[in-house]
């Protein structure tokens, strides 16, 4: 081809026929009616239809699709139906673009639809994760939570070496259109058979979720108005009732005796627990910059942030026997290994100069996190040989605010120790109760225990209740 367009009658045979340009150039051949019409045919040999027209005297050129595809009829009446938008002043590109956006709107409104919940999911704790507190979210997080994670945490018999998936999770991989009110039934009789107070939680969770997608318009006609019915909630799920599990003024001595005979950690921890009130986890970390042997002063890391001091912490009194028990761990956690030891029959020489004490009180050599991540092993163990049944950690915890009840110490200053909010107005505006005042109380309460268990008061190793082993 000599030029870079011609006009000719286009018929299939002549579109055969056409070879590519001999320059860099594509050509460009006419038909003769429609005039606006044309096969493009590039030096690659390529060849596709083209609209040719003009738009308020501005060329534009639009392709239509491959000769291969579109048959010449078909080619013929789209560029007419092209030339009809422009004598009606409409851009044939920009409908082009008008229907492609359609299409992908289109699409994308059903990949929305059939998309996991658990995309709606992560966006609600995003929008409301500035109103939340730290335990708030960390519930939202824990009850949607993939699982298959390894335990941090001691594992009793039978129970899998990897967490669960969260409550919640079942639920949220499945479109928000296909949660109705038989799914979130079956659903909720199935979590209450084995874990039924984390199903609670998640129902609760649930529930304020949906409420959420309700006053969003792009989820508004996805969820089931119905889905959560108080009905099913109370058929599904047993009465909620507060856990009564505490130690018993008889039952001291015989838990003290038997969990003096744990190794010196769990021991001092269970004991620390008791004689403090704290939360489980806030002592497990407890660092031995924490403590303040001077003073006689323990400082806890709360909770939650919004609860105790301004940094997230409270200051509770370092009592005698507590005490007592920290400095026998100071003891051993700061006297290194023997220099050799014995290994499959051989004397083998520790390396001393990678060995640093721990910088955890209730440390632990094998935990990822340095410190001890679930003492519950030892203490069931411990409780099932003095014949004490169903006490938890939390259940000593419940233990030193009614124990403390015995020597009448005000409500308040037990409160403070155990790092509750304030439940008054009086007690969180006007209170304010210095270290030597709950510490006047919390020797009394610790003095009262062990003399109910039969414990001599702190003053030796032997006190202490600890077995000091260093080889």
């Amino acid at each position: 081809m000599a030029r870079d367009t011609e006009r000719i009658r286009l018929t299939l045979d002549r579109i055969r026929k056409l070879t590519p340009p001999a320059g860099a150039q594509a050509v460009y051949v006419f038909d003769d009616d429609p005039k606006h019409l044309c096969v493009r045919v590039t030096p690659a040999g390529a060849k596709s239809f083209v609209f040719a027209g003009k738009l308020l005297k501005t060329p534009m050129r639009i392709t239509i699709g491959d000769v291969k595809v579109w048959n010449l009829d078909d080619a013929r009446s789209e560029a007419r139906r092209l030339q009809a938008l422009i004598d009606q002043g409409i851009d044939p590109r920009q409908e082009k673009a008008d229907k492609l956006a359609a299409i992908e709107a289109k699409r994308e409104e059903s990949r929305r639809i059939e998309a996991p919940a658990l995309e709606v999911w992560t966006a609600y704790i995003e929008a409301r994760r500035p109103k939340w507190s730290a335990s708030h979210l960390g519930d939202h997080l824990n009850v949607s939570k993939e699982g298959g994670e390894p335990r941090t945490r001691g594992r009793r018999k039978g129970e899998s070496a990897v967490t669960l998936p969260g409550a919640l999770r079942p639920l949220l991989l499945l479109p928000l259109a296909q949660i109705d009110a038989d799914r979130v039934r079956a659903w909720l009789e199935d979590e209450a058979s084995h874990r039924p107070t984390h199903a609670r939680l998640a129902y609760a969770l649930l529930r304020a979720f949906l409420n959420w997608c309700a006053d969003r318009p792009e989820y508004r006609d996805q969820i089931h108005a119905d889905a959560c019915t108080p009905r099913a909630a109370r058929e599904a799920l047993p009465k909620k009732t507060s856990k009564g599990d505490c130690l018993q003024r008889e039952q001291l001595q015989a838990w003290f005796a038997e969990v003096k005979k744990l190794k010196p950690v769990q021991s001092a921890y269970l004991q620390t627990v008791l004689l403090t009130g704290p939360r489980r986890n806030e002592l497990t970390g407890l660092r031995w910059d924490d403590v303040d042997f001077q003073w006689n002063a323990m400082t806890i890391r709360d909770k939650d942030e919004s609860k105790g001091g301004l940094d997230g912490t409270r200051t509770v009194p370092l009592t005698p026997h507590v005490k007592s028990l920290l400095l026998v761990l100071k003891t051993i956690n700061e006297t290194p290994p023997p220099v050799h030891r014995i290994l499959r029959g051989k004397r083998i020489e520790n390396d001393l100069s990678k060995w640093r004490p721990s910088e955890f009180v209730f440390w632990s050599r094998n935990a990822a996190s340095g410190h001890i991540e679930e003492p519950s092993s030892a203490h069931d163990r411990a409780m099932i040989a003095a014949g004490i049944p169903d006490l938890t950690i939390h259940g000593l915890r419940r233990s030193f605010a009614t124990l403390s009840e015995w020597v009448e110490a005000p409500e308040g200053v037990v409160a403070q120790i155990q790092g509750h909010k304030p439940s008054a107005t009086r007690e969180k505006h006007y209170k304010k109760r210095p270290l030597d005042l709950l510490r006047m109380w919390h020797v009394k309460i610790e003095t009262w225990i062990l003399e109910q268990a039969g414990i001599e008061q702190p003053g030796d190793e032997q006190a202490a209740g600890l077995r000091v082993v260093t080889a």
